[in-house]
């Protein structure tokens, strides 16, 4: 077995879902479901098949995003696996909607950080085995930290 990281190309702004389903339909079911989450929500997704022609099946509704899903998908060319770029919208605000997607198995990261994706390699093909997702922490909250933190999310608008 060989291990390699694959490191996610993306500008800092972007956000990034990964994870792994199971059936073709996933690219479609998945473009609806981003779709009705609401309508300035700018995406792009691509999914790799692990059967069949093995193709990288992609959809979006911003071709620049698209095509990034595209490139980063063959770069990860794990079967099974999809990627999706968020732009005007953030992985809280789809991660719900992804997960009813019948087709999904799982989420391996939902982020803006920068990402390598961690790669198995067999003769039968290459499996995602985990994320590496930003940096390490570099200490423990203080109580000025944890005001700090509550205080972001109520001006952001996702605490009253």
């Amino acid at each position: 077995m060989e291990l390699t990281a694959v490191r996610i190309d993306k500008p800092d702004d972007l956000n990034v879902v990964i994870g792994q389903s199971h059936f073709i339909k996933t690219v479609e079911d998945l473009h609806e479901a981003l779709v009705g989450v609401g309508p300035h929500l700018r995406f792009g997704l691509a999914f790799c098949e692990a059967s069949g022609p093995r193709l990288i099946r992609h959809s979006g509704n911003d071709e620049s995003l698209v095509e990034l899903a595209a490139k980063n998908a063959a770069d990860i060319a794990a079967g099974h696996t999809f990627i999706v770029f968020l732009r005007e919208g953030y992985p809280v605000n789809v991660l719900n909607a992804v997960q009813q997607v019948p087709e999904v198995c799982g989420i391996f990261c939902a982020t803006a950080n920068p990402v390598e994706v961690l790669i198995a390699e067999t003769e039968l093909g290459r499996g995602i085995i985990g994320v590496i997702d930003g940096s390490a922490p570099l200490g423990v909250e203080t109580a000025g930290d944890q005001a700090a933190r509550k205080e972001l999310l109520r001006q952001i608008g996702y605490k009253l």
